[in-house]
């Protein structure tokens, strides 16, 4: 038999959870509250081996809180007189919060989160008794709040583990995910295609990831709190990174498609300056980077043997231009976040960052989760009213927070039964603690002794990634009932009512999703595309600011992380194919943001038409209308014949050639007037 082990990490984890939940439970029943176990509860929910996450937790944990309290406080009294009203405000007001939550993917949609189903959890228990409702209300409050308080202090005082490490692990690895590429790009071109398309999609995926994680810096423990600002900038610069990569990768691939092979001079000139853009921390002087520059723009007044080509080698410089500033940036930034944490000044930020307003939302899906939400909780409410169930409101509660909790994830039904079957698990441990161990524990020492052993081990378990769904579902089975009983009175029956109560609602959470809310991978993939398209429609339609094509590249690098796990990876040449075409997109948006921004060098009326002519393209695209954009190659030509004629700015050119390979890579190199 396999000895079990644990890492020093999940066992310091687990001691710090368990101190902070028994210092939680103390004060509570030393302040006489009338629910100790919810502060216990609750230091657990808000624990993270990470004391920064812990804070932010507790923080957006306590908003929520107050809120669904908020909502309690006003829909109570209102609606006691109908009960049936009372349930169906309550569903809606956790189908608005999770619909606010899941629209809001950064650490602040835990507020929405538990404003929602904190609403439930008391507000259905005083459907039958709302003269309560207040002195209820306010005991939760105090209760989760003073297991926030403790859970934040033993965190953030003992052994404290700050974000540091992680989010400078994840930053450096996205930083090497752009330097492998340009290393395929600039260095002998002979890399492994499939190993360069899962560089692409963990840059993708690092990227989004970085974000998300960089929501939590203001409340790390350490110097790191100093350096939001370049962290969010070095967000905006990787985002920009990518398409400027992916721009320079198709550009080489056309002009050796033109010339039988890329010119020499132009390989000449990548070889003797791809070691100019070292990686961060490497001391290369700035003197080289301006070299690498200068030879790059170069490289648009070479020999070029038709119109086609010459526009291609405009456009290449332009980008590797823009390659050297963008590196530049992410190397300076580096330098300024090693210092903040040094304990240096950070330098002012004259632009503001773009930070999660990039990141993809889907509103229909969210939607469909909230209608998944009211629907579950309104059956349970309908079951509990039907038959007079005395625990009919804790399956109610249960199915909000079954339908609130796994509410990110194309197919929850699987997560919720495994979830369901934890709690049958804890079943047993439940009716041991509430009516064995509870009445013999004399002092409050003797009971944290009896309660060590279950939850020291659970607390491991959930450290670890692999276990801790079943670890939560066994860890709230014993604490939920330790925190809904009235441990004082609570007997046989009525233990297992309410914890029958609880996993039908599971159940039924389960089943209601099953039939509304349970999508495949291929219908997400496709409403990634879809919003691709619709995000196309709407840059081509209307100028934008500057920022647009860095707010479009963080959108479209977020999609293409969600869409990685979604295209079955080992499905070979049709994975690669949905990466190819998704960064086709990501490079064509950034090209009609450039246009939008270069319009005044170009001709009004004729730039005015393509762009116009695309936007409803990319509409009918989205409504899955048949493929009908063969009118927009002549227009491009025209426009880029007249660009390379009247000496238009080169981003400009080099945003028509972009285009022109993007929707029609198939085309020849001949440019019709």
């Amino acid at each position: 038999m396999q000895r079990i082990r644990f890492s020093r990490q999940e066992m310091l984890f687990s001691l710090k959870s368990f101190a902070g939940a028994m210092l939680a439970l103390y004060l509570a029943c030393r302040a006489g509250l009338p629910r100790p176990f919810w502060a216990f509860m609750t230091a657990y929910i808000v624990a993270h081996p990470l004391a920064g996450q812990v804070r932010s937790k507790a923080l957006h944990r306590f908003v929520g809180t107050v809120l669904g309290c908020a909502a309690t406080v006003v829909l109570v009294p209102a609606l006691s007189a109908a009960p049936e009203l009372l349930t169906l405000a309550l569903a809606l007001w956790t189908g608005l919060c999770l619909y606010l939550s899941l629209l809001d993917r950064s650490a602040r949609s835990y507020v929405f989160l538990l404003a929602g189903y904190s609403a439930t959890l008391i507000g259905f228990p005083l459907v039958e008794a709302p003269a309560a409702m207040f002195d209820t209300a306010v005991a939760r409050v105090q209760e989760i709040g003073l297991g926030i308080l403790c859970a934040s202090l033993v965190h953030g005082l003992v052994l404290p583990a700050s974000l540091a490490p992680s989010l400078l692990a994840l930053m450096d690895r996205a930083l090497g995910d752009a330097r492998r590429w340009m290393n395929d790009l600039l260095g002998d071109g002979h890399a492994d295609g499939m190993r360069m398309a899962a560089d692409r999609q963990r840059l993708a995926l690092d990227i989004t990831q970085l974000r998300l994680l960089s929501t939590h810096v203001p409340f790390d423990t350490g110097n790191l709190r100093w350096t939001a600002g370049a962290i969010r900038a070095m967000q905006d610069r990787l985002s920009a990174l990518a398409p400027t990569l992916s721009a320079i990768e198709d550009r080489l691939e056309a002009l050796k498609a033109a010339e039988g092979e890329v010119p020499e001079d132009i390989v000449s000139a990548l070889e003797r300056h791809a070691g100019s853009m070292a990686p961060p921390g490497a001391g290369q002087p700035a003197a080289s980077m301006d070299e690498a520059r200068a030879a790059f723009q170069a490289l648009a007044d070479g020999p070029a043997a038709s119109p086609w080509i010459r526009a291609l080698r405009i456009d290449l410089a332009v980008r590797l231009e823009e390659l050297v500033f963008e590196w530049r940036a992410c190397v300076g930034l580096r330098a300024d976040i090693d210092a903040g944490l040094a304990g240096g000044a950070m330098p002012p930020r004259r632009s503001a960052a773009l930070g999660q307003k990039v990141l993809h939302r889907d509103r229909g899906l969210a939607l469909r989760s909230a209608a998944t939400a009211v629907l579950a909780t309104c059956a349970c409410c309908a079951a509990w009213i039907a038959t007079a169930w005395p625990s009919g409101s804790a399956a109610a509660m249960s199915a909000a927070v079954f339908s609130s909790f796994f509410a990110t994830m194309d197919d929850p039904v699987p997560a919720m039964h495994k979830f369901v079957v934890a709690l049958l698990w804890s079943l047993p441990v439940s009716v041991f603690c509430v009516l064995v161990v509870m009445p013999l524990a004399r002092d409050f020492g003797m009971l944290a002794l009896c309660i060590a052993p279950f939850f020291l081990l659970v607390g491991c378990y959930i450290a670890r990634p692999a276990s801790s769904l079943a670890a939560l579902g066994l860890f709230f089975g014993v604490a939920g009932t330790l925190a809904l009983q009235d441990t004082a009175s609570a007997d046989l029956p009525s233990l297992l009512n309410s914890n029958l109560a609880l996993i039908l609602g599971g159940v039924a959470a389960a089943r209601v999703t099953a039939l509304v809310r349970s999508v495949g991978s291929d219908w997400s993939a496709r409403r990634l595309r879809r919003a691709t398209s619709l995000d196309l429609a709407e840059l081509a339609a209307r100028p934008r600011g500057a920022s647009a094509r860095d707010a479009y590249a963080g959108r479209m690098l977020d999609r293409i992380a969600l869409l990685a796990p979604r295209t079955a990876p080992g499905a070979g040449e049709e994975a690669r194919a949905h990466a190819r075409l998704a960064l086709r997109e990501l490079r064509t948006g950034a090209d009609i943001a450039t246009l939008q921004q270069w319009r005044r060098c170009l001709p009004a009326g004729a730039l005015g038409r393509l762009l116009a002519d695309s936007a409803r393209v990319f509409r009918a695209r989205a409504a899955g209308a048949p493929r009908r954009d063969e009118p927009l190659l002549p227009q491009i030509d025209r426009l880029l014949l007249d660009a390379l004629h009247g000496g238009a700015a080169p981003p400009a050119i080099a945003a028509l050639v972009g285009l022109r390979r993007n929707l029609f890579p198939a085309a020849d190199g001949t440019l019709h007037p």
